[in-house]
């Protein structure tokens, strides 16, 4: 569900036409739906209301300040893998007791900055970042608040990427190593353990996958009070996937059943670490034509957006429905074209032999479901400024990240000048 719809033939974010948007900040930028966002992340704290939970979102799938604030106020934690990640869902106002660190390779001076910033808890790796974790702590003068990620081996549908909770990937421990790192962290002067972690992937469709380590990680949890460690929070990950065309992703409330089914009577708070579920179809990229190619044997539609402002197509061969911001009759031409940018690399691509309405220059193209993962994994690749970000909220609108100039660009290096 998302609030981008036509009205009169013209695509609408919330009660604003995104032409509008355009006139006034100029293409390309990604534009956000708040009301999505936020009726999202009130649907899946709705349907987990009968059990003790916490929602932090995965900052990685979207750290705009702006949008993480806006997350927070609803009550939502923050769930980050890097210095970077935690120094924006601090500013953006997340409090500090409802952010869980993840990652596989923490430094410790990340390590040391979420201690000073007396986050909820580590969710450890390996056992080598568990004890250098300790010393850390031990150096602070405190205790680290720990949880283990388990490698649970349980295979998803989904991109060979993004699945990271195989055997062979190179997230977290399997059970039996995990429970030592368990004894280790127990009997550790400046260790507390209070959680158990797993993650398996993203863009799932299915349950069963999700069952099979809620069912794992709560025996497990039941181990661990047989040997009298206690785990207060079960920390299950994200992953839940989102529609990009046809899919159709398990509902928030099949979920929670299901979670809960197994989660109740464990006594333990059920974190989750939603992104994509929550902002992927709350944004979209709008694109302008530059110019329609025939060659000899297809056709280009030139954008000005390119991969290194949505690379999901060109790193995972991702679809995202691209739609016309004018609405044109049904019944009119159309047109099979591969959409691209202006990048030097041939795999820079929106789509590839996609079935549009016939398109001119000057015309505005909305790429859907581009809220995750989007500007996030950006870059200025040929030096192309990043673009702007914009929220719309009802009938108002706001910029909430600038587009740079070239100047700015340039701001951390030295010039010829400096150099001499």
């Amino acid at each position: 569900m998302h609030y981008f719809q036509y009205s009169e033939d013209k695509l609408f974010c919330e009660n604003v036409p995104v032409q509008k948007i355009a006139d006034s900040v100029g293409t390309p930028f990604y534009l956000y739906s708040r009301r999505t966002f936020v009726r999202h992340y009130r649907r899946l704290d709705q349907a987990f209301a009968g059990t003790d939970h916490l929602i932090c979102f995965a900052i990685k799938a979207n750290p705009n300040i702006a949008l993480c604030r806006v997350l927070s106020r609803e009550g939502a934690g923050a769930e980050v893998v890097s210095g970077g990640e935690l120094y924006r869902a601090l500013r953006a106002g997340v409090p500090n007791e409802r952010i869980v660190f993840n990652g596989n390779g923490k430094t410790a001076a990340e390590l040391e900055y979420g201690l000073e910033s007396r986050i909820l808890m580590f969710c450890v790796d390996s056992e080598l970042e568990l004890e250098l974790l300790n010393d850390v702590a031990g150096r602070a003068g405190g205790k680290a608040p720990i949880a283990v990620r388990v490698n649970p081996d349980v295979p998803v549908e989904t991109h060979p990427h993004v699945a990271t909770g195989l055997r062979e990937s190179k997230f977290g421990l399997a059970l039996d190593r995990a429970m030592r790192c368990y004894d280790f962290a127990a009997s550790a002067d400046n260790l507390e353990v209070v959680g158990i972690h797993a993650h398996i992937g993203s863009q799932l469709l299915e349950l069963g996958p999700f069952r099979d380590v809620v069912s794992r990680l709560a025996q497990a949890v039941g181990e661990l009070k047989e040997n009298r460690i206690a785990v207060r929070y079960i920390d299950l990950g994200g992953g839940l996937g989102i529609t990009y065309s046809d899919e159709v992703p398990p509902s928030y409330e099949d979920y929670a059943a299901m979670v809960s089914e197994y989660a109740r009577g464990l006594g333990c708070v059920v974190v989750m670490e939603p992104g994509r579920s929550l902002i992927g179809n709350a944004g979209i990229l709008v694109t302008k034509v530059l110019y329609v190619k025939q060659s000899e044997v297809k056709t280009f539609v030139v954008v000005d957006a390119a991969m290194n402002d949505l690379i999901r197509p060109s790193l995972y061969g991702a679809y995202h429905e691209i739609i016309p911001v004018t609405k044109r009759d049904s019944a009119g031409p159309t047109m099979r074209a591969d959409v691209v940018g202006g990048i030097c690399e041939s795999g820079d691509f929106l789509a590839r032999d996609r079935e549009l309405p016939r398109m001119e220059a000057g015309d505005l193209l909305a790429v859907m479901s581009a809220g995750a993962y989007g500007a996030a994994m950006s870059s200025t690749y040929n030096s192309r400024p990043l673009i702007p970000e914009v929220l719309v909220s009802e009938d108002t609108f706001k910029v909430i990240r600038r587009r740079p100039s070239y100047e700015d660009m340039i701001a951390l290096e030295l010039t010829g000048e400096e150099v001499g």
